[in-house]
């Protein structure tokens, strides 16, 4: 399979993942204000604060309040992670690869940006739940429509590691700032409305129906240990990892044992790690210090897989246009990475 290819299934997959987990965070935060008690105000910083564009936002924006966080987050084409430049993005990917995706991919897609285009356009923020539920249906009938249409070949399995390692990332991150930033005070731990906000971290990752039919308390270390461990639930850092092994092992189909690259290396070893350790073991060393090296090692592998298959060996002034989307991804988090280190020493 041609690298650029390769490139674009994977970025594809990887930009339609960011708009649903944008759209859940959202979502989640809007229903989260609902229940809040008098006296506590609503929190929209954590939100942005997730993306780890804190500083582009108050570049653009003096309040964070929520028509500035909404239209920055979801409609705002010059913010390369609002939902809408995703869904761009995805779509040209797509347009790229038309000759190697099913046509009905492509039209999933592309009427997935224009109708969230249609509605940016009419500046319009009435029925915010009804777009949300939209953004993630339709992202949910993509995967859907990949699995059923296309061929699980390389490609296939290219578009699966896209969309599981930003899952990933994902969950780490909006459970790493959870602990820091939601609770307007120490004094909340435990409280009613801490209980409140871990609901809601379970909600913005779709976990929290699975969560209560295995679990009958929620408390901070069994929802981190769900979230991370579990091996069943498609949403947790744990299964995500090893489906992506797996993924990556068919891709190079390299013997049992063996490895290919350091891309596959780097799965192997951080899901087989996933597998054997605790949740006390986390809580011990630190549950924002693993969360923090989970994200790096996210992001090394991210590195790794686009030097073994998109950039075969190209320097950096000679990337194609797809390699600049990664290196942006790159960035970004290491934006995130900084401000969660900002975090940890407040």
């Amino acid at each position: 399979m041609l690298s650029r290819v390769a490139d674009s299934i994977y970025w594809l997959n990887r930009y339609i993942e960011r708009a649903e987990n944008v759209a859940r965070f959202i979502d989640v935060n809007l229903n989260l204000m609902l229940d809040l008690p008098a006296g506590v105000s609503p929190q929209w910083q954590p939100l942005i604060s997730v993306t780890g564009d804190l500083e582009e936002f108050k570049q653009r924006y003096d309040l964070f309040n929520s028509d500035n966080v909404i239209q920055f987050l979801c409609f705002d084409l010059t913010y390369e992670n609002s939902i809408l430049s995703c869904l761009y993005k995805a779509r040209e990917n797509a347009r790229s690869i038309r000759e190697v995706i099913s046509s009905e991919m492509w039209e999933e897609v592309n009427s997935f940006y224009l109708s969230i285009e249609g509605i940016a356009k009419n500046q319009s923020f009435s029925g915010l739940p009804k777009l949300f539920a939209k953004v993630k249906m339709a992202s949910h009938r993509f995967a859907g429509v990949m699995d059923a249409t296309m061929s699980h070949n390389e490609g296939w399995h290219f578009g699966k590691i896209g969309r599981l390692l930003e899952r990933a990332d994902k969950t780490a991150r909006i459970l790493d700032v959870k602990y820091f930033l939601l609770l307007p005070s120490a004094e909340w731990v435990g409280t009613p409305l801490d209980q409140i906000q871990w609901m809601a971290l379970l909600r913005s990752a779709s976990a929290y129906e699975m969560y209560r039919k295995c679990r009958h308390y929620i408390t901070p270390s069994s929802v981190a240990e769900f979230l991370i461990l579990d091996r069943t639930f498609p949403r947790s850092i744990h299964f995500c990892l090893w489906e992506s092994r797996r993924c990556i092992h068919e891709i190079t189909n390299t013997p049992s044992g063996n490895w290919c690259n350091s891309a596959e290396r780097s799965l192997g070893r951080l899901s087989s790690e996933l597998g054997y350790i605790t949740i006390n073991d986390i809580i011990q060393s630190g549950l924002h210090e693993f969360l923090e090296q989970m994200q790096s090692s996210l992001n090394q592998i991210g590195n790794e897989i686009h030097t073994a298959f998109f950039a075969f060996g190209n320097p950096p002034d000679a990337l194609s246009n797809q390699s600049s989307d990664y290196l942006q991804l790159q960035s970004t988090s290491l934006s995130q990475s900084s401000s969660a280190k900002t975090l940890s020493s407040t």
